[in-house]
């Protein structure tokens, strides 16, 4: 199934709905997922430090308060770094820095004392109290504490105490955490997708219910419904409306179809009873408009108005006629082979019109066609060119590139743009005012319906420097030529 215009339904392409359904409820997970991730990490990151400072914090103070109760003041190096060693016994892995004045000792004489930073000891001083901070080095994180030794009488003692303690077992922990929880990103990424292939299979299938009858509609199935979704919903609402808008309109279009076709019965009808009457009137006019000489002026002319508008009613039923056919479908096509440049010269003859037109008509060129209706078309275009335009009117033919064109112009004052939309309208007058005209006002529409039953079509425009020209196109069909072979 092809959709107006020729356009393919795809319901998987890119941009389609439920692509984005499907990559709106993906990303939605993913950007949860992730948040998740990033929250969990860092509370857990924050807790384990936390746990690690409080358990530092607690045993530096308690070994410190411990070994320094047994330290003589003022200490020298050797009770110093024995006091550094002592506290550093009960802190596991930690490296103990003890600072008095400008001696300086390590329970680990290959120690970095540099983690110790200027910030970290003039904060211990100053504010004589327990500081912490986080320090790394070579891509390694530590935690430093650094404390005054205070006695319970007495003054500062002027010794500060700190404790270097690796956290690379604390950032191992955090590191396997945030680990396990992206190593879920991908089932959580491929259970949202399940879910929402889930979600726009069951969103879009009346959407899809509804693409399938609004193409049939368009293709001409009136009759054409959806399955009204359960539930009030907004998709169940849409399907409710489509079914009544589809009804309404299968309704009018119903009653239109059949008001045409009583339309065309009528005009048939009337045409049809009008023949036989009309005949009669016609046999009348003739005997009067002959006879019309010997009447007196008054009933002379009376009768040549009878006879001409008689004539006239005669051309407007079988015009009608005609039009009822096309309209019905019944117009046929007789075709036969002929040579076009003979069957324009033919049509041109006919109506005593030779003289008048400037005929450039190649020799030879045989075409597959209904010659009478051919005739038609080319009568009225240049029958039009001779009542409208001006002379010179020409006549041309040109068979091409599969196509043969018959193109007829004149250099009259052309037609104006308001009317060019609506010559081959059914009684378009290009005069309103008028009322009357001297055709049926049928011609152009007749034979633009001839052209469309040989494939081919009219066009109208007015030529540079004045004048209207109409170009008959359609198809050179050759005789015993297939639809491949044609004008080759």
């Amino acid at each position: 199934m092809r959709l107006p215009g020729g356009r393919s339904p795809r319901p998987w392409v890119r941009g389609g709905l439920r692509v984005r359904l499907v990559v709106a409820f993906v990303l939605v997970a993913l950007v949860s997922a992730v948040t998740a991730t990033g929250l969990a990490y860092r509370e857990s990151r924050t807790a384990v430090l936390e746990r690690k400072q409080d358990a530092v914090r607690t045993d530096f103070k308690n070994r410190v308060d411990q070994v320094a109760a047994d330290l003589s003041m003022p200490p020298d190096e050797v009770s110093l770094t024995r006091f550094a060693v002592s506290v550093a016994d009960g802190l596991g892995d930690a490296v103990v820095v003890a600072r008095y004045r400008s001696l300086t000792v390590s329970s680990d004489a290959s120690a970095d004392r540099s983690l110790i930073t200027s910030a970290l000891r003039r904060a211990v001083r100053e504010h004589n109290r327990m500081s912490l901070q986080r320090v790394e080095r070579h891509g390694s994180p530590y935690l430093v504490a650094g404390t005054p030794v205070t006695f319970a009488s007495g003054p500062p003692s002027g010794l500060d105490v700190f404790a270097v303690t690796s956290l690379r077992a604390e950032q191992d922990d955090t590191a396997a955490i945030l680990d396990s929880v992206r190593d879920g990103l991908l089932p959580v990424v491929l259970l949202a997708t399940v879910l929402a292939l889930l979600a726009a299979r069951t969103v879009l299938r009346p959407v899809r219910e509804l693409g399938r009858a609004t193409r049939r509609h368009a293709a001409g199935d009136l009759a054409s419904r959806v399955e009204t979704p359960r539930g009030r919903d907004e998709l169940a609402e849409l399907a409710r409306d489509f079914n009544a808008t589809a009804q309404a309109l299968e309704a009018s279009v119903t009653e239109l179809r059949e008001q045409e076709a009583r339309a065309r019965r009528f005009v048939a009808d009337v045409s049809h009873e009008l023949r036989t009457p009309l005949a009669a009137m016609t046999m009348v006019a003739t005997v009067l408009d002959e006879d019309a000489e010997r009447l007196p002026p008054d009933a002379a002319r009376a009768a040549r108005t009878v006879s001409a508008e008689t004539a006239r009613l005669a051309r407007l039923v079988d015009d009608l006629m005609e039009m009822s056919r096309f309209d019905s479908g019944a117009a046929r096509l007789t075709l036969g082979e002929v040579d076009l440049a003979e069957t324009l010269r033919g049509t041109l003859a006919l109506r005593g019109w030779t003289g008048q037109v400037e005929c450039r008509l190649p020799e030879g060129v045989r075409t597959v066609v209904d010659a009478r209706r051919i005739d038609v078309v080319v009568a009225n275009l240049v029958g039009n060119a001779l009542r409208h335009g001006a002379p010179p009117v020409s006549l041309t033919a040109r068979a091409a590139g599969g196509q043969v064109s018959v193109e007829v112009a004149d250099r009259g004052p052309g037609l104006p743009p308001e009317v060019l939309p609506h010559v081959f309208d059914r009684f378009y007058k290009a005069d309103s005012a008028r009322t009357r005209s001297e055709g049926s006002g049928l011609g152009t529409a007749i034979a633009l319906e001839n052209a469309r039953l040989h494939g081919g079509t009219i066009e109208v425009a007015n030529r540079d420097g004045g004048g209207a020209v109409f170009t008959l196109r359609m198809p050179w069909r050759r005789a015993g030529a297939t639809d491949g072979e044609a004008g080759a």
